[in-house]
């Protein structure tokens, strides 16, 4: 017998053993590198943000001596939605994806009854002394009827964020303001205000992960009772911190509409792709429902997080009689407001874009 033939099997033996370490060593290498989506753990790469080429500027609604800021946005790319461990993470949050933004100017603050008033009662505003051909298409944008309630909701109104309006009154408005302006602005897509609102940031708010920080940033349930309104009321415009890229009130305050449509699984057909460039679900002629983002003067710190998100849906009309009802208010969400934002080469799909909602819409 040849005395090394015992060896073989010993050499195959340890050639197995081998193999199946290697094989071991590379499936722990690919279970870590998987999103959240797949073995329930953070992903949390650094987010890369581009040099900012743009300044920002303050714009003035023709006529008028109103004036609102816009802020510079840079373009770059995150991590879109929350990890699976983060605190109050709702499943609508994920899985997280990598999604690419581009530059574009943000509201400083979110849209006031000051500027807005000028659009939805156009008889109680000053007229241009040389309007232009813009302010003359602006005058026939077709107008929000009047409330069946006081429109404000008893919240205080100058300084104070616009509230109640309708997507549809919310884009309307933004088309009224293009006009004025002679500049396209629009509402933000959901991928472009959790950007903004995140600033860089990866944590569950733009100034980390504790909520008892939140406060200075943000007007929530826990600090929006006053003697006047003790079941809680919006606050003034920039009365808070900003974050890192100058805007106030992401958190707290007002909801704020996003242009998309909601679609709860939206996020796992876009982390299907390794990088989704500025992702958007367009707006139908579906009154509901769509995304709003940022929490509110009624919410808690949970809803307030960068990554939290909140569909619209016809309970947030119950409270208006009216048939048909009103496609510009609504009745039951004195929560809801808007900031606009503009973008620096607007992206082919949004060109041009318009609310689709007419009166026969559901």
């Amino acid at each position: 017998m040849n005395p090394t033939q015992p060896a073989a099997p010993c050499c195959s033996a340890r050639a197995f053993v081998s193999l199946f370490t290697l094989l071991a060593v590379a499936f722990v290498a690919l279970w870590i590198a998987l999103p959240d989506s797949a073995n329930g753990q953070a992903a949390d790469p650094k987010p890369h943000v581009d040099e900012l080429k743009i300044k920002g500027y303050t714009d003035t609604i023709s006529g008028t001596k109103v004036t609102f800021d816009m802020m510079p946005i840079p373009g770059g790319t995150f991590l879109m939605g929350s990890p699976a461990n983060e605190k109050d993470r709702n499943a609508d949050e994920g899985p997280q994806h990598m999604v690419k933004v581009a530059p574009f100017w943000m509201g400083r603050c979110e849209v006031t009854w000051d500027e807005f008033d000028i659009f939805w009662n156009p008889q109680d505003a000053p007229k241009p002394a040389n309007p232009t051909a813009g302010d003359k298409e602006a005058d026939a944008v077709t107008r929000p009827t009047p409330t069946y309630v006081d429109a404000d909701y008893g919240h205080d109104h100058a300084g104070h964020p616009v509230i109640c309006m309708s997507h549809h009154c919310a884009m309307e408005y933004c088309r009224w303001l293009s006009l004025k302006t002679g500049k396209t602005y629009r509402l933000p897509t959901e991928a472009e205000w959790e950007w903004a609102c995140r600033a860089g940031t990866t944590t569950a708010y733009h100034f980390g992960d504790d909520p008892a920080k939140l406060d200075d940033y943000a007007r929530t349930i826990a600090n929006s009772k006053t003697d006047e309104n003790p079941d809680g009321t919006t606050l003034k415009v920039g009365s808070k911190k900003p974050n890192q890229w100058g805007l106030h009130d992401m958190h707290g305050n007002v909801s704020e509409w996003c242009l998309d449509h909601y679609k709860k699984d939206a996020y796992a057909d876009f982390a299907k792709e390794k990088l989704t460039l500025s992702p958007v679900l367009l707006p139908s002629a579906d009154r509901f429902p769509h995304v709003a983002r940022g929490g509110s003067w009624a919410d808690k710190a949970a809803q307030c997080r960068s990554a939290s998100r909140r569909a619209s849906d016809k309970s947030w009309i119950m409270h208006d009689p009216q048939r048909p009802q009103s496609i510009w208010w609504l009745t039951k969400m004195d929560m809801i407001g808007f900031r606009v934002v503009r973008a620096v080469e607007e992206q082919e799909n949004l060109k041009g874009l318009r609310s689709k909602i007419t009166k026969e819409s559901k």
